[in-house]
């Protein structure tokens, strides 16, 4: 395989000083094609504005995340004959890696392995991975279609339920991580975002990334992502939370973690303490943990100490839809770490790029936007 060119670009001094977190070695104010790696399951969402008798019909709760069953099929099909329905590129991470694309400005600094169906949907999501620079190498399968979120917007997108039926994205192999071609990549990374949902799919591949990130003193960032995934896939998520320097998460799914972790404390600041105080293998960092709580203000445990950031709030009229709110504060936020900046400063970019985001449908976002970091 040939080589890509590197691209290097130096940036301005670190922003409060004395701060910054413990960088891998070579990233420190420096970011490079190929230094951010993401694994996850590629779905199109399908996104459509119903009432809240809709979520009734078909047992779901607004704000919450879960894999569909038998009774959920005729769910995708009427939605896909609503007027309003729409058809976006998603899967957690990587709309987180597109979003970090997207604020980087720098094309292929993030990679994505994920597994689709050879459709016309994997050729949209691959197109729109593309088009915000962001390196994909798909499982592609024969007998799989391409997996579908159901996106449910009620409330006047104050709400999302989203029904994932993975299809194809259930089907990745660590085999596809082993080709020599695909495992270079993954080596030439120094920062690493694997969203919780790909517990369900391929815990030994995330077990693999996670024991190479530590093993080389990388940075490895995993997300909650949903409370069921708190409770019903414990056994893989705590396997992988050893290796884990940065964990994500919003307060439903804190509050669930704690519940099923026995940790005792129901609040969320007290919360993010007891994670981050977990047994952890690289202890050359100790582990950074980040609670959003929507348009409350976001937890930070670092450095056994808490700190509060404000989240932006907008007035009514400007919020379009929150689907995809945590996965581009994540986006923001892995695209100033992965640059060298504070853990202050990528939440701080975090909060920027959920918010911009949820003035959109979709995890979406113009070219025409940046981030000025002001």
């Amino acid at each position: 395989m040939a080589t890509v060119r590197k691209t290097i670009a130096k940036l301005g001094a670190l922003l409060n000083a004395g701060t910054e977190p413990r960088l891998p070695p070579e990233t420190s104010r420096v970011s490079r094609e190929g230094i951010l790696f993401g694994m996850g399951n590629p779905l199109l969402d399908i996104c459509a504005i119903t009432k809240e008798d809709f979520l009734e019909k078909y047992g779901l709760e607004p704000n919450n995340a879960i894999l569909a069953e038998a009774k959920h099929q005729s769910m995708y099909k009427e939605m896909a004959s609503m007027d309003n329905v729409e058809y976006i590129a998603g899967g957690a991470t990587q709309n987180t890696m597109r979003v970090a694309q997207w604020i980087v400005g720098k094309p292929y600094c993030a990679t994505f392995m994920g597994s689709v169906g050879k459709d016309e949907f994997s050729e949209t999501l691959e197109k729109k991975a593309k088009e915000a620079g962001v390196l994909v190498r798909y499982q592609k399968q024969d007998n799989h279609p391409t997996g579908t979120c159901a996106v449910v917007v009620t409330k006047n997108g104050m709400c999302r339920s989203l029904v994932a039926n993975l299809a194809a994205a259930n089907h990745f192999a660590q085999s596809h991580l082993e080709i020599p071609e695909n495992w270079a990549l993954m080596e030439k990374a120094r920062f690493y975002y694997i969203s919780g949902f790909f517990l369900t799919v391929s815990p030994a591949s995330i077990m693999m990334v996670g024991k190479h990130a530590c093993e080389n003193n990388k940075m490895f960032c995993m997300n909650l992502s949903a409370p069921f995934l708190c409770d019903l896939y414990r056994g893989p998520m705590m396997d992988a939370f050893k290796y884990v320097d940065i964990i994500f998460g919003n307060e439903t799914e804190a509050a669930k973690f704690s519940e099923v972790q026995k940790l005792g404390v129901t609040d969320v600041k007290e919360i993010a303490l007891k994670v981050a105080a977990l047994e952890k293998e690289n202890t050359k960092r100790e582990r950074v943990v980040v609670f959003t709580q929507g348009a409350d203000n976001v937890i930070l445990a670092k450095d056994g100490k808490i700190s509060e950031f404000p989240a932006i709030k907008l007035p009514e009229e400007k919020l379009i839809d929150t689907n995809g709110a945590g996965d581009a504060f994540t986006g923001g936020f892995m695209a100033q770490l992965i640059q060298g900046k504070t853990i202050e400063a990528c939440i701080k970019c975090g909060i920027w790029a959920a918010t911009e985001i949820i003035q959109r449908s979709g995890c979406s976002f113009s070219q025409d936007v940046r981030y000025t970091n002001e």
